[in-house]
């Protein structure tokens, strides 16, 4: 890690991040004191086998709205995010976005069943990564069994997110949609410490939100509203949402 860079508590994000791409990793003392070691790809780890994990790894770091890999491109590299959100999307044939996910603190991307990125990876804040040439990371499976027990329950819990994203987009309305997010948010947050559990940190657009749940932004904008003069949340500028009744939310996700 850049020693001009003080870490950030975990929850937040800087805004004044540079874009640093170095040859090789150099945050290897600051592993031990992670803030997201207990829910990265890492944690399975010992501090031996961290050590040897580093070798291959370097500080791959973009600012909001940078790309960190694009649809198409080669599949060179798998990345573990230490800072910040990314958005995951994909192009559909007439030119419309969709978001087909968000990744935080702990979150790893860049496993493709092929040799091509299938999405796009772009900052949603300035975020900072470990990255890992694909190669050399398939092998390290093989040199370090539990790292690769790991990436597997983690991938596995990824195709399940994918699941329910599907049930998202193809079955619920436009209210259960914003509250099943709205919960998946705040159990974000809450992971990421610094917030109660009450509390959702968006911190991607009303248009973001909109594309991952396949709404406009207009019907996003107004069940926001609506929510909220129910009592059943209560917006704190444009990134922070305070679940008022979560059971309530939870009641109206499952559409009871």
């Amino acid at each position: 890690m850049d020693r001009s860079v003080r870490k950030t508590p975990p929850g937040q994000f800087r805004s004044n991040l540079r874009v640093i791409s170095s040859d090789h990793c150099t945050h290897h003392s600051a592993c031990e004191n992670c803030s997201v070691r207990h829910v990265a790809m890492c944690n399975a780890l010992n501090e031996e086998e961290v050590n040897l994990l580093n070798e291959i790894s370097n500080d791959f770091n973009r600012d909001t709205k940078q790309i960190l890999c694009a649809e198409g491109d080669p599949a060179e590299h798998l990345y573990n995010i230490r800072a910040g959100t990314v958005r995951l999307s994909k192009m559909l044939p007439d030119g419309r976005r969709q978001i087909t996910g968000f990744l935080f603190p702990g979150d790893f991307f860049g496993l493709a069943c092929k040799d091509i990125y299938s999405y796009t990876a772009e900052a949603v804040t300035p975020v900072e990564t470990c990255r890992f040439p694909r190669k050399k990371i398939t092998e390290k499976f093989r040199e370090l069994p539990n790292l690769g027990e790991r990436v597997f329950d983690m991938t596995t819990t990824e195709l399940q997110s994918a699941h329910d994203q599907m049930l998202l987009l193809g079955r619920k309305t436009a209210r259960e949609k914003l509250c099943s997010f709205l919960l998946y948010m705040a159990e974000k947050t809450a992971a990421l410490g610094g917030h109660p559990e009450n509390h959702a940190y968006l911190p991607m657009s009303r248009s973001d939100v909109a594309d991952y749940l396949g709404l406009t932004v207009e019907t996003v904008s107004r069940q926001f509203t609506k929510l909220a003069q129910s009592g059943l949340i209560r917006l704190e500028g444009a990134h922070h949402v305070i679940l008022l009744d979560r059971e309530a939310i939870h009641d109206l996700a499952e559409g009871e």
